[in-house]
């Protein structure tokens, strides 16, 4: 019987399996996320070479005019050294780690998830798959309270490819798109996009791109020609929190 225990568990039959239990699903990014990783023993003893925990989100490419979706590793997390499960045993690992700044937020058709995984020596390697909730820091959110005072509305949110002088380490960025649906704007700009650079310093370098609405016979060649788009980078800081509303008001007054 223990022969075909073996060969079962090696293609993960009664093998060892990983249970990862967060202490919250709900986090900001920066901030520490702590949790066990469950892992019981199957009907064999089996060697773990490695448990490691992997932060996946997706991301738009474009290739020949068609933009398909691509997973992406954020961060990775080793959490152990070689050890053995015995038959039935049980084994809680605790783990902390900080989930990374340019995490993207939950927002529109963007996910996040933590992968766990344990790397079995002559076996099928049992996996495990839990949705984090990232949510805006507040130097975050006041800039999308900013944007709601001045009449946008947040249309889209997306992680897109772009080439690498527009991006941090990662190949992508996470994009959010609002329409003015009323307010000082409203007629004067088609869509405004921003793109948030975070550090931990308490900083946020935006991207925005003010998209002008054609407005005449010039307005229209500047819309088919593709350069009714203005690209500008502001930084902010947590001490501008009580003025986002001005600032961003002031920025795309001064490109719209």
């Amino acid at each position: 019987m223990s022969f075909f225990n073996k060969v079962f568990a090696s293609v993960g039959i009664g093998a060892a399996t990983v249970d990862t239990k967060l202490e919250k699903d709900t986090y900001m990014p920066g901030e520490t996320v702590k949790g066990v990783v469950a892992i019981r023993g199957g009907k064999v003893d089996q060697q773990v070479d490695e448990i490691y925990l992997n932060l996946n989100t997706t991301y738009l490419r474009e290739s020949d005019d068609r933009k398909y979706s691509v997973n992406a590793v954020i961060d990775s997390f080793r959490l152990t050294t070689p050890f053995l499960i015995r038959v039935n045993e049980s084994k809680d690992i605790p783990f902390t780690f900080d989930l990374p700044y340019d995490t993207p937020l939950s927002i529109g058709r963007s996910k996040v998830w933590i992968s766990t995984g344990l790397e079995i020596k002559g076996g099928a390697d049992p996996s495990d798959k839990d949705y984090l909730k990232v949510i805006p820091n507040p130097l975050m959110s006041s800039v999308f309270h900013a944007m709601d005072s001045l009449g946008f509305r947040l249309r889209e949110a997306d992680c897109e490819e772009v080439p690498r002088r527009l991006r941090g380490r990662l190949p992508f960025v996470q994009e959010f798109e609002f329409v003015p649906v009323s307010g000082p704007f409203r007629g004067r700009l088609d869509e405004l996009e921003i793109v948030y650079f975070p550090s931990g310093t308490g900083t946020l370098d935006l991207m925005v791109q003010v998209d002008r609405r054609a407005q005449g016979l010039a307005g229209l060649f500047s819309e088919a020609l593709g350069v009714d788009e203005t690209n500008v980078r502001m930084m902010v800081s947590n001490a501008d929190i009580p003025y986002m509303q001005q600032k961003l008001h002031s920025l795309i007054q001064q490109y719209s």
